[in-house]
């Protein structure tokens, strides 16, 4: 096992760089930069900016040098000095920028996941032992308006009904008082009152997805020949369903981290933009808009960074999770 694991990170360490390389050059293909993106809005308000003006604004945001000398510059400061250089928008430290925000979206995408995972793991696993009863067939129709509906539809739907029916604004992770005061018990006590709505809004349709494939997996894992010898056998049939079957099915759950985990990065966009949500996922959006090479690059590359340790965690639980992927491990010599 630890020649295993030490084989996939020493594996991982050509990706990072791979992918640093791909991160920064993605970020550097659009027309312009972030000058070009400033000077299109100073005209849009009536502004301008002389030629000398902007090109001392390049040597000082460091854009009048090479791609790859501006991209050694950035991945050697990420490496040696854990400096993700500096955003042009926002004129602070890249970490700065994200600090906060990153905190509140690894809250967010954390409680979402365990909200997914509690509601959906116990629903799949009955609706697979109870094959078309009445339980199956209504989460079954609720799984696909879970899956078929928006999660940004959702939101405005709930915020509709919670503004017009109880004159309640549920946008926000925070009340008025809280919104810009200093960290807090009560700061966190409000926020977590206000956190059922993003995680219902945005687990929602993980919750039916999960539902729909754990029913799947399980349904074609009772099906197999060694659960049908263990009944024949006279095994409880709690004890049956749960030794192996459970365990098998929840490998594709497993196998999803390393999706899962880029997403503690990003948070979803479009429903943080429609609550209101002060999370990663805006300032994404803002650094995309405005060309902000640095602070867009490191979400770029901080989320494929997370897809690959997700992937390695993935591949070590389901070695745990699943005999059959262990001992077959093992007999190739892995």
């Amino acid at each position: 096992m630890f020649t295993y694991i030490l084989r996939r990170v020493l594996q991982m360490i050509p990706i990072l760089i791979v992918i640093s390389i791909i991160s920064f050059i993605v970020i550097e293909l659009p027309p312009g930069d972030f000058l070009t993106s400033k000077v299109a809005q100073l005209s849009k308000e009536g502004g301008s900016i002389s030629q000398a003006e902007l090109e001392g604004l390049r040597e000082t945001y460091g854009l009048d040098k090479p791609v790859v000398e501006r991209y050694f510059n950035w991945i050697t400061k990420i490496v040696f000095k854990g400096d993700f250089g500096r955003s042009f928008k926002w004129n602070k430290p890249v970490t700065e920028v994200i600090g906060e925000r990153m905190l509140l979206t690894v809250i967010i995408s954390i409680t979402t996941l365990i909200f997914v995972w509690v509601v959906a793991i116990p629903i799949g696993v009955i609706s697979a032992t109870r094959q078309y009863s009445a339980f199956d067939y209504i989460f079954t129709f609720l799984g696909f308006i879970g899956l078929s509906v928006p999660n940004f539809l959702l939101a405005l739907i709930l915020m509709y009904f919670s503004y017009t029916k109880f004159g309640v604004s549920i946008t926000g992770l925070f009340s008025p008082e809280y919104a810009d005061a200093a960290w807090s018990f009560g700061k966190f006590v409000d926020m977590m009152k206000h956190m059922w709505v993003p995680v219902i809004v945005i687990g929602t349709g993980g919750t039916a997805g999960i539902i729909r494939t754990l029913r799947g997996c399980l349904l074609d894992e009772l099906k197999k020949q060694y659960v049908v010898t263990a009944r024949a056998k006279g095994l409880k049939e709690k004890k049956i369903l749960f030794k192996y079957p459970v365990r098998v099915a929840l490998n594709p759950l497993i196998s999803t981290i390393g999706w899962v985990l880029p997403g503690i990065i990003s948070g979803d966009a479009i429903v943080a933009n429609v609550l209101n949500l002060p999370t990663g996922g805006m300032v994404l959006l803002e650094a995309l808009q405005f060309q902000d090479m640095y602070l867009a690059a490191s979400f770029v590359l901080l989320s494929s960074i997370l897809t690959v340790i997700g992937t390695l965690i993935s591949d070590i639980l389901l070695a745990l999770a699943d005999p059959r992927i262990r001992y077959g491990r093992r007999g190739s010599n892995v």
